[in-house]
């Protein structure tokens, strides 16, 4: 029997050397392949090296080196095809049907790769075209360069009906080639096949090999039900098999470069173009077993680098419950969460490089991600909701196949959980203008009853004790989350009337994040009494860098409201307007991202509808402003009104 060398190729990628190769020689982990003593002659140094990035082994004692088929066949004597049997039972992959019908349909799928790069061919011809100028504008707005566009064989779909299908018949291409590479739309409704993609940047998806085997458009139309289009499963597509820059990534991984995953075709080209050679994308869908499986094949710890808003803590939070059955020693996971807001094109562009590499340096290990997702929300101010959390995390542990990770991982999560549930040192020393009186949780200050700093500070709720992620600090700072720093630095006195608020601030940008934990310390050593005691102490902590920061980001004058000169009733009032808008804008968009990535899983008419609403009050929150009969006029200020 002949076997398809897809069939092979499959093989290959399900199952690593190591795995075949361990079961006659007993194999050490050095670096980044694996190394034993020789099978094929008696020695004490091992001179046996295994490297499952490569799919290969050497023995230089002997000279001979191969595939996983060459390994079974040279130490059992076995045929190549009694080699291909046990290594696809290994690997789960069923034996293909012998006869005419595999030969047929091996010729049937190299045509299919032919259209495929014929279609990728006639986009990018498209893009340089007259018709291509609004598509090179929108690449040119992205910062994507012609090298880089020339590099990923960038193109664009014409917004015509048949546009590449008349293009791909005139090349003798028929329509059940052309359906059955998910280039035309066809079905017993559609009298006349027609184009999947239309007025879309295309970016060509190939597989370990560099064929293309599929595309994803992104839509130029602003009323585009999808922004992101991708070719469906098809003979040679397989999505959760693949991943963007797959090849080339493997090839860099080879050269020691760092292998990233981020979430879109762009954020790949953005990062290669930065000098990250090993980054590489899903293709448009959360990451599957068989896709960890490939990029575990290329590096031992790959970074997954998600956004650092909600959504982007979720993907995380659902790769890391995947790899946990998967895990061995020395195969993980590392997470790197961007600021909210922003994704790897944006943060290059803002703060270059450098920016990224900040972010990657402090990416967390797999099991610092599963602490943060199980005490998030955690309250534990009863036995029997820390007893709860106690045993989620055994749950977690016993998700965990391999025994060796599963004893270490038990060990770290009992370390911590240990740590957290320790009782807590006082965090105040009692001061003339901050001695704290408690009565019941609450604190007095002038016959008004507030939040205990105790209370308000200490790790009590997820919102503080998760404090999840580290912010990266070279995209430029909201000047709302400014000017709210700023305000408490000329208005000590909201940490007493507003303290519970400000400690449960969701602020998006990691200098911001900086400084009020900087101001919370200040307070907590009694040193908000005024504004003159508040600096000194940031400074002797410094932090007079960070609030240098917060003044630049306020772009304009018109924010008197933060003015040490304005009156406590108007600081109150805008206090209470700003905190309202943040509020109201980071939830509008975490759930704009949640109704994207809802519509990319599923394109519906429910799903656009919520895209599209989410929208219109996101716009309608940016233009208002916050106007209040009488703003101002404690101030001095003219009373303006609705």
């Amino acid at each position: 029997m002949r076997f398809s060398q897809a069939f092979l190729d499959e093989i290959r990628a399900r199952l690593p050397v190591s795995d075949v190769v361990r079961k006659r020689v007993q194999l050490k982990k050095a670096g980044r392949e694996w190394k034993g003593l020789s099978p094929f002659n008696p020695e004490k140094t091992p001179s046996f090296f295994v490297n499952d990035q490569k799919g290969m082994w050497f023995d230089f004692s002997s000279g001979k080196n191969g595939s996983i088929f060459d390994f079974l066949m040279l130490t059992e004597g076995v045929s190549f095809r009694e080699a291909v049997e046990r290594c696809a039972a290994l690997a789960g992959v069923p034996i293909p049907v012998a006869g005419p019908e595999e030969e047929r349909r091996e010729a049937k799928r190299k045509t299919l790769y032919e259209v495929a790069e014929l279609a990728a061919k006639f986009f990018e011809e498209n893009l340089q075209a007259r018709t291509g100028a609004k598509a090179r504008g929108y690449l040119a707005d992205r910062g994507m360069s012609p090298e880089m566009q020339a590099r990923f064989r960038i193109g664009y779909a014409p917004a015509e009906r048949f546009a590449l299908k008349e293009f791909l018949g005139g090349k003798g291409v028929s329509n059940e080639d052309m359906i059955e590479t998910g280039l035309i739309i066809s079905g017993d409704d559609i009298p006349v096949p027609y184009d999947r993609f239309r007025e879309r940047v295309m970016f060509p998806i190939a597989d370990f090999k560099g064929r293309v085997v599929g595309f994803g458009g992104r839509a130029l139309a602003q009323d585009a039900q999808a922004k992101y289009l991708n070719s469906p499963e098809t003979t040679l597509f397989h999505k959760g098999w693949l991943l963007y820059n797959g090849a080339s990534a493997r090839a860099a991984t080879q050269k020691n470069a760092p292998l990233i995953v981020v979430e879109g075709y762009v954020d790949v080209i953005a990062m290669v173009s930065a000098g990250f050679e090993g980054t590489v994308a899903p293709l448009g869908t959360a990451l599957t077993e068989d896709q960890l499986a490939l990029l575990w094949r290329m590096q031992s710890e790959p970074v997954l680098c998600f956004d650092g808003d909600k959504a982007g803590q979720r993907a995380a939070y659902r790769a890391a419950e995947l790899a946990l059955p998967l895990l061995k020693p020395g195969q993980s996971l590392l997470f790197a969460l961007l600021p909210e807001g922003q994704d790897p094109d944006d943060l290059i562009r803002a703060g270059g490089a450098e920016a990224m590499r900040e972010i990657l340096a402090g990416a967390k290990p797999l099991s610092e991600m599963l602490w943060l997702r199980e005490i998030e929300n955690a309250r534990l101010d009863t036995p029997e909701r820390r007893a709860a959390l106690e045993a989620r995390l055994s749950e977690v542990v016993r998700s965990i196949t391999d025994e060796t990770v599963r004893r270490y991982y038990r060990d770290d999560l009992r370390a911590r959980l240990s740590k957290l549930l320790a009782p807590a040192e006082p965090r105040f020393a009692p001061r003339t203008r901050f001695d704290p009186q408690y009565r019941r949780g609450r604190f007095e200050r002038g016959g008004s009853r507030f939040p205990s700093p105790k209370m308000a500070l200490t790790p009590r709720s997820g919102q503080l004790a998760a404090s999840p992620i580290v912010r990266g600090n070279h995209s430029a700072i909201p000047p709302r989350e400014a000017l709210i720093l700023l305000a408490v630095m000329n208005h000590p006195w909201l940490l007493h009337e507003h303290a519970e608020e400000f400690v449960e601030l969701d602020f998006v940008h990691r200098d911001a994040e900086a400084l009020r934990k900087a101001i919370l310390a200040a307070a907590a050593s009694g040193h908000a009494s005024d504004t003159e005691a508040l600096k000194t102490r940031l400074q002797e902590a410094g932090a007079t860098e960070l609030v240098t920061r917060m003044e630049r980001a306020i772009s304009h004058k018109g924010d008197w409201e933060i003015g040490r000169e304005t009156a406590p009733q108007d600081v109150a009032a805008w206090w209470h307007q700003i905190l309202t808008l943040h509020q109201k804008m980071r939830a509008l968009s975490r759930e704009l991202r949640e109704a994207e990535t809802a519509l990319g899983n599923d394109l519906n008419d429910t799903n656009f509808a919520w895209v599209q609403d989410v929208k219109k009050r996101l716009a309608v929150l940016e233009g208002t402003e916050a106007l209040i009969e009488g703003f101002g006029e404690p101030s001095g200020r003219a009373v303006r009104t609705m």
